[in-house]
């Protein structure tokens, strides 16, 4: 007894208590990303295609699932049977005792499209302009060795009808806008005619050369055949991978993952976002999160520098206080609200109303962006930088103040030469807490900005290049409408697996940069801790 009083006393159990949380909190974060990390990669592997038998009819698919027996329940085992067109679902329960039949036909494929999912059976035959090329194995092999063919026949055609048609409407509404100057102004618009013809003739020449590489892109076709006999010819362009998983090798394997997990780094989404990729919301992810730190941290400093260095001390100053550290704890749709209200329809209006009157009534800064959302999140996050610079400034010894001074430089040189540097390294604290919540949060944005999906994202090519006026995908927000707002359930579990272990990555990756700059700063200040 002697030995366990004398154990309590000298605060050994407390840290065995305090070991013991840190190390089942690290088991529990562990297990939540491995968890993750295993549903979402896992996806991505071409698994076998096994066909059964049923009363019904035969079966072909992928294993996704099993339910074992409950009490007058039998066991069931859950199928991806692709080929939505044909049954109108691409996943199907069916009892485990038809398992005894199970086989794994090697011309079996797993047929990857751009509409309508993926498509599960067997090719039939390859034609060209109606002509038949090849059948069975035959077709299987022509087709996968033409699929690059056509894909570049696919990326022609998107160029022209993304870049070369934006590039040619942005001329004609130049010229529209320059056409109702010149009205206005009552000066001649001859010039204008000539000018307008020529992009017409321009646009034309574009669709017809859209018409020729869509009619090449339509020569290669394939016979697709499901397991129940019913056949779809469908255009080779419209494929994007022949995946025959129970003819392939663990290398083959292996070149596929790698492939679709590349694709859902660098593609746009497409079937309702349950398939292809998330580029545009990891793009627009981590553009918001930059510009919301350019925005909050002078913000967030200079009120911390005002409240603890130039402010007197008394009981305005302590209702300030109390009110930011009461900002952290507001519900996060209420600045979403404040944003709607204030920013879009108050501030976007004014701007409207003053620098784009011609483009009214359709509204340029009058609705939602990622300039209003990032300002709605820095006003959301400000209150946890101001905290922390308070901090920081405080830390910093007063020695320091007191010789800068007399040496005699003024209060703001020494503020600027001497406190802010030293407290910097609290200060990118503050900025790592504050992106770590930004980059988070969801609320706010569907109020002030972020889409579904984002025909043009905020940074390309054309000028101004920035464009803070249009609206963004984010990574949070595709999670929310993937998971619960999809109408293919089944197909968007992976995607929202896959997309929450991506914003994991993203927020470590910046916080990791965040904190690799304050570790420099404060090796430059001497290693000193504050």
């Amino acid at each position: 007894m002697a030995g366990i009083r004398e154990w309590w006393r000298r605060g050994s159990a407390l840290i065995w208590l305090s070991g013991s949380a840190l190390a089942l909190s690290i088991l529990m974060i562990t297990g939540l990303v491995g968890y993750i990390a295993a549903k979402g990669l896992g996806f991505f592997w071409p698994h076998e295609l096994v066909q059964i038998q049923t009363p019904e009819g035969a079966v072909l698919g992928q294993i996704t699932g099993r339910e074992e027996a409950h009490g007058e329940t039998p066991a069931k085992v859950q199928f991806r049977v692709g080929n939505r067109d044909l049954y109108g679902q691409d996943y199907r329960w069916v009892g485990a005792e038809a398992m005894a039949t199970a086989s794994r036909p090697n011309d079996a494929v797993l047929i990857e499209r751009l509409e309508y999912g993926a498509f599960i059976g067997r090719i039939q035959s390859l034609q060209r302009q109606g002509t038949t090329q090849a059948t069975g194995w035959a077709a299987l092999d022509q087709a996968r060795t033409l699929i690059h063919e056509t894909e570049l026949l696919r990326e022609r055609i998107r160029t022209i009808e993304t870049r070369d048609t934006a590039k040619l409407n942005r001329r004609v509404e130049e010229l529209h806008k320059e056409r109702r100057k010149a009205e206005a102004a009552g000066r001649s618009t001859e010039g204008m005619d000539a000018r307008e013809a020529e992009l017409n003739k321009a646009f034309e020449a574009l669709q017809q050369r859209l018409e020729t590489l869509r009619s090449e892109a339509q020569a290669l076709t394939v016979t697709l055949a499901s397991v129940d006999g019913q056949t779809k010819e469908v255009p080779l362009s419209e494929i994007l991978r022949i995946v025959p998983s129970n003819a392939m090798g663990t290398v083959g394997k292996t070149g596929v993952y790698l492939a679709r997990l590349w694709e859902f780094l660098v593609d746009d989404p497409r079937e309702s976002n349950t398939e292809g990729g998330i580029f545009p919301a990891i793009f627009g992810t981590v553009m918001m999160v930059l510009i919301m730190s350019i925005l909050v941290v002078p913000l967030g400093v200079l009120a911390a520098l005002f409240l603890r260095e130039y402010a007197r001390q008394g009981v305005l100053v302590r209702l300030v206080r109390i009110s930011v550290n009461n900002l952290a704890g507001v519900p996060s749709i209420v600045f979403g609200v404040f944003g709607l209200g204030f920013f879009v329809y108050t501030l976007g209006g004014s701007l409207d109303a003053i620098f784009f009157k011609d483009k009214l009534p359709t509204p340029t800064f009058g609705t939602g962006g990622i300039l209003w959302a990032s300002l709605t999140l820095a006003l959301l996050t400000v209150p946890v930088v101001i905290v922390a610079t308070e901090e920081a400034l405080s830390s910093v010894p007063r020695s320091l103040r007191e010789a800068s001074l007399a040496l005699g430089a003024t209060k703001w040189q020494t503020m600027w030469k001497v406190v802010i540097p030293g407290a910097m390294p609290g200060i990118l604290t503050g900025l790592v807490l504050a992106m770590a919540r930004g980059a988070g949060e969801v609320a706010p944005l569907m109020l002030t900005g972020v889409v579904k999906l984002a025909p043009a994202m905020p940074l390309d090519t054309s000028f101004p290049f920035l464009h803070l006026d249009r609206k963004f995908m984010h990574l949070g927000f595709h999670i929310y409408d993937v998971g619960f707002q999809s109408p293919n359930s089944e197909a968007a579990k992976p995607m929202v697996f896959m997309t929450a272990l991506l914003l994991l990555l993203v927020v470590l990756v910046l916080n990791l940069a965040a904190l690799r700059l304050r570790q420099k700063l404060r090796a430059r200040a001497g290693g000193s801790s504050f």
